[in-house]
């Protein structure tokens, strides 16, 4: 009996972990938007064009959430015309195994379902 309450407890915590974290990283754009920044700072404009689909407005009330969660750093830097730069945090950067591992898998079931 106390083997299953451990058990229960141990998902019931593993459930709430996912739970976090997809709170902080959940919808159709955030993790794309990580994925983009691993590759190094980019402006907005170039965010844009990385994460395809995404609009402008979408896209500065997701980089608004994130920086709000640190998982982003914004730097205006004083060019004319003003330039905003955006990257990941240190803290962001923790979330680079978690891509690798859904682009690994996004790789393997894109395979799996259409064979390509």
């Amino acid at each position: 009996m106390t083997e299953q309450i451990h058990t229960q407890t141990a998902c019931t915590r593993a459930i709430m972990a996912v739970h976090d974290a997809m709170y902080v990283l959940g919808g159709k754009w955030k993790i794309s938007i990580v994925a983009s920044l691993l590759f190094g700072k980019k402006r907005y404009s170039d965010i844009l064009r990385d994460v395809e689909g995404i609009s402008g407005k979408m896209l500065s009330r997701e980089l608004k959430e994130m920086e709000m969660n640190q998982l982003i750093k914004r730097t205006v830097a004083t060019t004319q015309p003003i330039t905003v730069i955006y990257e990941l945090t240190e803290y962001g950067e923790t979330v680079k195994p978690v891509i690798n591992v859904l682009a690994q898998w996004g790789t393997y079931h894109r395979k799996k379902i259409i064979g390509k």
